[in-house]
């Protein structure tokens, strides 16, 4: 009996917690992510060999604290190229149309603008995912076939001696043609935007400064984007013309006859890439199906004018992965995961938005449009605020935030949330690198967090979350000393004291008197039982020109 029950044990496939089909920048966040939490995970990529050349090149500073919480924020600086001043906007004439301001630290306590080489970041994620001890990476496993069940995905690959792999989870982060994404019957909602680049990546001999670092030519003739490449690198964006077929574009000859008025020339400098891309705006409309799941470029595609494409994917896998933490040990029911599309598909159409009215106002080949869009734009005295019109805040749709009793939910409710330095116990750092990141109770001394009952500490420490007590000129051994510029004048400059705030740094809600703390977490805890999503469809911000002037 004992035998026949040890061979029936053999039998029994190991399940895994999740399985990632897709080893680039977004599968690699989740893998991190999940292996940091605990869990069982595979990854499946199915090129044996990471890809060598550049291709995303930009993220802001929420990016940056996600790295952070990935604990590679240190690695990640040493391999990115912090923007030093602003991105301008230039005419054919040189005239400025609009400036962006790009320097110093932004909110989350990173710089605002980074860029970086591909190969690099993902060389740092790579390794920090495949330290982890629960994680696995197979490289060359190309995934051949998907078949849910009840309890679990059987995943079919290529591989002759383990074909079959088995797992809770399906992601599949495998980019815009994603497999996963064909075995699922979500549509797609495309905007039907469609522009071809030839984006050449260079490593320049010599050291010229560029000044401004990052910008953008607005010439009819050829819209031109110059930006670093990270650090060592340059990349120029050269539109394709109406005239000019992409088989010819793709040639070096055509490379370099486009950098040559740039003064850049196979004497003082390298191509490392030139590729024609299709730039287009596009989402997936709901993107889980039961046990799988879309992250990154298998759920939405964007053009690259605001840098968001690699950053929205990025705040998938940390939306994901802390839902997907608390799904799996049983602490949430899995309708939390019906969030994930409802939350941020609603933010990502603002991202697709706000890229696809930038390039409708770059990519203009016609004179006269051009002229109207130039005169406009210098009367505006190159002042975003006045020279673009504005476009609504990014903010997450419906999903685990605080409501009212009508269902309403407070104006910065579902916002990002900054982070600043904090001090504790000597030791000054930011915030998340002192709590080690997570739910995050931030309260304006002790007060509100008195009346909190023993039901609350064991949710809130069930959860894993944080309770910081903040002072503005001495703190107890337990409590953390505030920057004078820091969370408490944002906290009461909004009237809170206290706010609730999630894994990827979203407000779930505040709480404007000690005794509404309660409520915030009686309401959270009510929402991980029984979550409500949307269909996580949001208006898209109106083009910036009119339809003549493209």
């Amino acid at each position: 009996m004992s035998s026949n029950s040890s061979k029936a044990h053999d039998r029994t496939p190991k399940v895994h917690d999740v399985a990632i089909v897709g080893f680039g920048p977004v599968g690699q966040m989740l893998a991190l992510l999940l292996g940091r939490a605990g869990h069982d995970v595979i990854a499946l990529e199915r090129w044996p060999d990471p890809y060598p050349l550049p291709r995303a090149a930009h993220f802001d500073h929420e990016i940056g604290r996600i790295f952070q919480a990935g604990g590679v924020g240190e690695a990640v600086r040493a391999v990115t190229d912090p923007v030093p001043d602003h991105y301008e906007w230039r005419n054919a004439a040189g005239e400025p149309l609009v400036r962006m301001d790009g320097s110093g630290t932004g909110p989350s306590g990173w710089p605002t603008a980074n860029f970086f080489s591909q190969p690099q970041l993902e060389a740092v994620l790579a390794e920090a995912a495949e330290g982890q001890a629960t994680v696995t990476v197979r490289r060359g496993c190309e995934v051949t076939g998907l078949r849910p069940g009840p309890e679990s995905v059987r995943l079919t690959t290529g591989d002759a001696d383990d074909g079959e792999i088995h797992a809770r989870y399906v992601i599949g982060a495998d980019g815009a043609n994603s497999f996963v994404r064909t075995t699922m019957t979500t549509s797609v909602t495309d905007l039907g935007f469609f522009y071809d680049w030839l984006v050449v990546d260079t490593l320049p001999h010599d050291h010229t400064e560029w000044s401004p670092k990052n910008w953008q030519l607005c010439d009819p003739e050829r819209p031109t984007t110059i930006v670093s490449g990270g650090p060592g690198r340059r990349r120029w964006e050269f539109m394709r013309l109406p005239h000019e077929n992409v088989e010819e574009l793709t040639t070096p000859e055509a490379a370099w006859r486009l950098l040559e008025p740039w003064g850049r020339t196979p004497q003082n400098t390298t191509i490392e890439r030139h590729a024609v891309y299709t730039f287009q705006a596009r989402w997936v409309d709901r993107w889980r199906e039961g046990r799988l799941i879309l992250a990154g470029d298998a759920a939405h595609q964007m053009p690259p004018f605001a840098g968001q494409g690699m950053c929205s994917g990025l705040r998938d896998a940390i939306n994901l992965a802390w839902k997907l933490d608390l799904v799996l040990d049983g602490r949430a029911d899995p309708a939390l995961l019906d969030t994930y599309t409802s939350e941020r598909s609603e933010h990502v159409q603002h991202a697709i938005g706000m890229s696809m009215a930038l390039g409708q106002v770059i990519c203009v080949l016609d004179p006269d449009a051009a002229a109207s869009r130039d005169a406009r734009m210098i009367a505006a005295g190159a002042d975003p605020r006045h020279a673009l019109p504005p476009t609504p805040p990014p903010v997450l749709g419906d999903g685990v935030l605080k409501r009212a009793p009508d269902g309403t939910r407070a104006p910065d409710v579902g916002h990002l949330t900054p982070q600043y330095e904090v001090t504790r116990q000597g030791r000054t750092a930011l915030l998340d690198d002192l709590t080690g990141g997570g739910f995050t109770i931030l309260a304006d001394g002790t007060g509100p967090l008195d009346l909190l009952d023993a039901t609350d500490h064991d949710f809130l420490a069930g959860i894993g979350a944080h309770l910081v007590p903040l002072y503005e000129d001495s703190a107890p051994p337990e409590g953390y000393l505030d920057a004078p510029d820091g969370y408490l004048p944002h906290m009461r400059g909004h009237g809170h004291v206290a706010a609730l705030v999630r894994p990827d740094f979203y407000l779930f809600g505040a709480a404007t008197e000690a005794s509404g703390l309660r409520e915030l977490v009686g309401q959270l805890r009510e929402q991980l039982r029984d979550p409500v999503a949307t269909d996580g469809r949001a208006s898209v911000p109106e083009p910036l020109t009119a339809a003549g002037e493209r």
